[in-house]
């Protein structure tokens, strides 16, 4: 079974199951589809995280680990000297080192089959010979249009050829992006083993043609923005030195089920953290239909992405006692009958909480008095500026052996910053999840990991995995992915009847993406949540923005009985893009 938010990527994925390859060998091929197809929403300059097991473990949640760090020019000092008082949202300052490619090359070679070749057919046949434009990717350029033809005049050549912006369905091409993943596979034509083939196409990613190529684009200064012009700091040191991994999984046991996630160097352990809260209330307290259910899960949200700001980041989390009974059962005494406005990180022991800046307004130092760049509309949501309010691409497959991934890709969208036109890609802007303060859990470090939003979820029942499940949104992707996981385990609902089901989310928290505002109070919901959930929110003292009927939640999943072997696959209706396919 295979699912994700592009046909095209579920397409490839299913293609290379039928053909005897393995879920790894199958994501891959999928992920690298999805570079190609949903270029507004991640690319290779980006980076990724997954969750997985294989079938020789089937209860062991391996972290695939494709989050690059700040580059070592990436220093505090360096930006305040540029005159900023944030990571910019768009431009090559905000730039990590790109992971995503080196991520998913890593466990092609130790978990896949294939040869790395016969993998990226489906991508190098899609940008040489072209794919059907997204009315998204269009809605996207359309907002950056001006900033692309004044200041970004690379991208304005790759993504609007003759000076136009592609109309929807018409067949649209990256041949410099075709060029470069034939390059990478020719590289290890003379190596004598599968292994070694795709280590030397790795190698050359990191240092060799591409590295120069994405560190002589940074060299010239452009817009950002924050409405000026800088720099990037990307080096081939930092390139060169970054290679990704594996890391053990972080979990919690909810209601006989384990929700394995990333460590908290993402928001992955949020997730862990409202599951722990919430498992303390009966089951009537739980149901997202109900207005009792929604306020409850609202309020657990709060609590747990404020622990999120407070504490979490690339650096020592006391992650045990956050998501401890004790800790825990202390934050659910904090929910009320009425919805909370306050900004409440719990008290660790020897622990002094980040307090971050709470704005509900942000205009850029060298833009006050001229007008703040407003948002444009699309998806995800584009300033002209290039600034998005994050959004991103996910896959799970999951084959005949048992061998299952749940991976999130994204960041390198096309309006991160100048396309790289030998490459047929930017880089990232990952780096606005950091703060120029110091002594917060996430300061902008050299060599440190920004705190991503990237957050797949695997769950497990008796000791083997059962579900692979993920969804884009920045910071809504585990707000969204709660309500599948408590309809599924709880409320009995089939992967696809939760999927469909109508969802909401907290925006009371300071947002991951520049410019890092909150909305103290609110909440986001589907209309088909009824209206008399919604009186109830408002009644509580939700301040409740309607978001239209099928606009929320964008997710997927693939799903497996170890008892039967049966397997199910479920995906976003929502835009009519997602797909999931199987047999």
């Amino acid at each position: 079974m295979s699912a994700s938010t592009h046909w095209l990527a579920t397409a490839a994925a299913q293609a290379v199951l039928e053909r005897g390859g393995n879920a790894f060998d199958a994501a891959t091929a999928g992920a690298f589809v999805l570079h190609v197809v949903e270029p507004h929403l991640n690319g290779p300059g980006g980076d990724m995280t997954g969750v997985f097991v294989t079938a020789a473990e089937p209860g062991t949640p391996v972290v695939l680990m494709g989050q690059g760090p700040a580059p070592a020019g990436a220093t505090v000092e360096h930006y305040l000297a540029e005159g900023l008082d944030l990571v910019p949202g768009s431009g090559a300052l905000a730039a990590a080192v790109p992971a995503a490619v080196d991520a998913w090359l890593l466990v092609l070679r130790d978990h896949g089959t294939w040869e790395l070749g016969d993998v990226l057919e489906f991508a190098i046949d899609y940008a040489r010979d072209g794919h059907p434009m997204l009315g998204r990717v269009g809605t996207t350029i359309a907002a950056v249009a001006a900033l692309f033809q004044t200041h970004w005049p690379t991208s304005a050549e790759l993504w609007m050829p003759g000076g136009r912006i592609p109309a929807e369905g018409e067949l649209v091409r990256n041949p410099a992006y075709a060029r470069t993943l034939q390059r990478l596979m020719d590289f290890g034509a003379a190596e004598s083993s599968r292994e070694a083939r795709i280590d030397a196409a790795r190698r050359e990613w990191r240092e060799g043609f591409v590295a120069r190529a994405m560190v002589d684009s940074v060299q010239t200064p452009h817009r950002h923005s924050s409405g000026t012009d800088h720099r990037g700091v990307v080096a081939l040191e930092d390139l060169a030195g970054f290679e990704a991994g594996y890391e053990p999984a972080a979990t919690v046991e909810f209601r006989g089920h384990t929700i394995a996630k990333t460590g908290p160097w993402g928001q992955g352990p949020a997730l862990l953290q409202t599951l722990a809260i919430l498992d303390g209330f009966d089951d009537r307290h739980l149901d997202p239909s109900t207005e009792l259910g929604a306020h409850t899960i609202l309020e657990a949200q709060k609590l747990a992405l404020a622990d999120r700001e407070a504490y979490y980041g690339d650096t020592d989390v006391p992650l045990e006692f956050l998501l401890s009974a004790e800790y825990c059962a202390g934050r659910r005494a904090l929910i009320g009958e009425r919805a909370s406005r306050e900004f409440r990180p719990g008290a660790v022991p020897g622990r002094e909480p980040y307090l971050p800046p709470l704005r509900t307004h942000y205009t850029p130092p060298a833009l006050v008095g001229a007008g703040s760049p407003g948002l444009g509309v699309g998806e995800p949501t584009v300033a002209p500026s290039g600034e998005t309010r994050g959004d991103t691409c996910h896959i799970d497959v999951v084959d005949r052996w048992g061998n299952m991934v749940s991976a999130t890709p994204s960041g390198g969208w096309l309006q991160s910053s100048p396309a790289i036109p030998e490459l047929g890609f930017c880089l990232g802007t990952r780096l606005q999840m950091t703060w120029l303060e110091p002594g917060t859990p996430s300061t902008l470090t050299p060599g440190k990991r920004p705190r991503t939003t990237l957050t797949p979820t695997l769950v497990l029942r008796d000791g083997q995995a059962v579900t692979a499940l993920g969804s884009p949104g920045g910071d809504q992707q585990d707000q969204w992915q709660l309500p599948y996981l408590l309809r599924t385990i709880i409320g009995g609902y089939s992967p696809q009847q939760a999927v469909d089901a109508p969802t909401f989310h907290t925006t009371s928290m300071p947002g991951s993406f520049w410019p890092r505002t909150w909305e103290p109070g609110g909440a986001v919901v589907e209309d088909r949540i009824g209206e008399d959930v919604i009186a109830g929110l408002e009644r509580r003292g939700h301040i409740v923005t309607r978001a239209g009927g099928w606009t929320l939640g964008r997710l997927s999943a693939v799903v497996r009985d170890p008892s039967t072997g049966v397997l199910q696959a479920a995906a976003n209706p929502r835009g009519a893009q997602g797909y999931a396919a199987g047999r």
